[in-house]
């Protein structure tokens, strides 16, 4: 299956109280599930004026559907300017524990929290 496409749907919400994703982690998966796509890719922005997320996820609905899991990882305080190592086995480590990744993002908060977000699957295609 390929991993291009040109579908996509927009997600918007608030951040939890400890700054990671809230509740827009299920509005995605509900809607890979409903809408019975082949997830091929996230993006996330977050807009520190706001204190919102938003999320955009890139899909075929030419291909089996597959079932996701959107996780969000906090990395903590990075260096990037000196450490760009550290920040690569940080998500290196995060990575490790959510399976069959399909893509990842970043997003970074206003304090400077590294947040890690994966797109991984869950079970074979239907």
């Amino acid at each position: 299956m390929t991993q291009r496409h040109t579908r996509f749907k927009a997600f918007t919400g608030e951040l939890a109280e400890d700054k990671a994703l809230g509740s827009i982690t299920a509005d995605i998966e509900r809607f890979v599930r409903e809408a019975k796509v082949s997830p091929k890719s996230i993006g996330v922005e977050y807009l520190e004026g706001a204190r919102k997320i938003v999320m955009t996820l890139g899909y075929r609905d030419d291909q089996p559907a597959q079932d996701v899991r959107v996780s969000c990882v906090k990395l903590g305080k990075m260096d990037l300017v000196n450490d760009l190592a550290g920040l690569e086995q940080a998500m290196t480590r995060a990575a490790e524990a959510q399976g069959d990744v399909i893509c990842h993002e970043l997003y970074i908060t206003e304090d400077g929290q590294f947040f890690m977000v994966f797109l991984a699957t869950v079970g074979p295609p239907t």
